[in-house]
């Protein structure tokens, strides 16, 4: 392996999008995912305009990402009698230069890895193969050490090791050896798919309920022709006492529609009707709402943190894997300007760490849904006019708190440069 060659834990969205990033920049990579086969799991994600525009950059536009999702117009929260608390326009209709999406999650991570092997190898991705540690040698490179599926371990060494394994991540694990658990607020979420018909503008984000006990739902498909129906992504939700901890087993499992449909009987308008489509839903999953405490430091002498290993968020914001892109891009804009060096690293730290903290904090205190908390506390949750419960100018300055904070606000992102200006590289010593 080159001695310029870095080593990325995770084969995931952040870690393939990160090994993208590093073959636009001139800099070798090699990707260690644990799974033997990547097949498009999960539900649908929303990928906010600062991260299309990443994508955009690096030669994945809207022709490709329309094949998996479609592009959000609007994002609204409704009370539980129906009413509307807030609507904005999304995307290029808010008038960013850069549209939101709705995509499949499994669509996603599969595209990506499509065009890694595309253009730098079909090597370029070890699969069954995880990263379980790592050691930074004298010489200043890092040694990773991996774990094969069939239990043979190994030593790779290259310039630096980039951890992008997620929530359970061991590259962050031995970091941090002493991070507090796993967090867990209370909040269950049941994830699925179901066929529906598109309401209000046809692509719009919906919450709806209270901040303990709602259902989210978009389109990730456009309607088919025959039929009217497009493929609905869908999250019901319930908070409930976490005072003795998550007693399920695992953090992620398919249940049966019947284990939790009855948290939403009676929610039914003339404009949608939950219980029909959580009925017509052939798997769910149910997984905690989860995050960890933000850590003092994201990177070890060559070594760093992005994505989910780094900042593991609520995903009240929509903002997880757009956050993902977006540090591999930041990431890759700091080894053109330092090089493949652990200042690099400290860097990128220094930029980002805190900041996004602040925002994992901010997530699990309900981002952008912490709207429908004041409703509950000014009213009950019940109301006729929400402008006599939250006038719209203490709603829009909300709002615009939480974009700003994720990094999609858009007067911001319109005019700010490329991360990574066209044709620029890494210089390799």
């Amino acid at each position: 392996m080159s001695a310029h060659t870095v080593l990325i834990a995770g084969g995931g969205i952040g870690g393939l999008a990160m090994a993208l990033t590093l073959h636009q920049i001139g800099v070798p990579c090699v990707v260690f995912e644990s799974v033997r086969e990547l097949r498009p799991l999960g539900v649908g994600i929303n990928l906010q305009p600062n991260a299309v525009r990443e994508l955009e950059d690096l030669g994945i536009g809207a022709a490709e990402l329309d094949r998996i999702g479609l592009p959000a117009r609007e994002w609204a929260l409704v009370g539980l009698n129906g009413n509307d608390v807030y609507a904005e326009p999304r995307g290029l209709l808010a008038g960013y230069k850069w549209p939101q999406y709705a995509v499949h999650r499994g669509e996603l991570q599969m595209l990506f890895y499509r065009k890694v092997v595309e253009r730098i190898g079909p090597g370029a991705v070890r699969l069954g193969q995880r990263v379980t540690g790592y050691r930074n040698e004298a010489d200043g490179t890092v040694t990773a050490l991996v774990e094969a599926s069939d239990g043979t371990v190994s030593e790779e060494s290259g310039a630096m090791l980039i951890g992008a394994d997620g929530l359970h991540s061991a590259v962050r694990a031995q970091m941090h050896p002493d991070q507090p658990p796993i967090h867990w607020g209370g909040a269950i979420m049941w994830r699925g798919t179901s066929p529906g018909v598109p309401i209000r503008g046809g692509a719009s984000f919906v919450g709806l309920g209270t901040h303990r006990h709602r259902f989210v739902f978009y389109p990730i498909s456009a309607p088919d022709p025959a039929t009217g129906l497009a493929t609905i992504n869908w999250i019901a939700e319930v908070t409930m006492d976490a005072s003795e901890g998550w007693k399920n087993s695992g953090w992620f499992k398919p249940v049966r529609i019947e284990d939790f449909a009855h948290h939403f009987a009676g929610w039914t308008y003339d404009w949608l009707d939950v219980p029909a489509l959580l009925s017509r839903a052939e798997i769910a999953y149910e997984n905690p709402m989860i995050d960890r405490e933000p850590i003092p430091t994201w990177h070890d002498g060559k070594v760093v943190l992005i994505g989910d290993a780094a900042h593991p968020m609520y995903p009240t914001g929509s903002n997880g894997a757009s956050q993902a892109i977006v540090d591999g891009r930041l990431l890759g804009g700091v080894l053109i300007a330092h090089g493949l060096t652990a200042e690099a690293l400290a860097a990128f730290d220094a930029k980002l760490s805190g900041p996004i903290g602040q925002l994992v904090l901010r997530n699990r205190g309900a981002g952008p849904f912490g709207l429908l908390n004041m409703v509950d506390e000014r009213c009950g949750g019940t109301f006729e006019d929400i402008d006599d419960v939250i006038p719209a100018a203490e709603r829009a300055a909300f709002m615009a708190g939480y974009k700003a904070a994720a990094g999609f606000a858009v007067e911001t992102l319109n005019v700010a440069p490329h991360t990574i200006a066209p044709g620029a590289r890494v210089a390799m010593k």
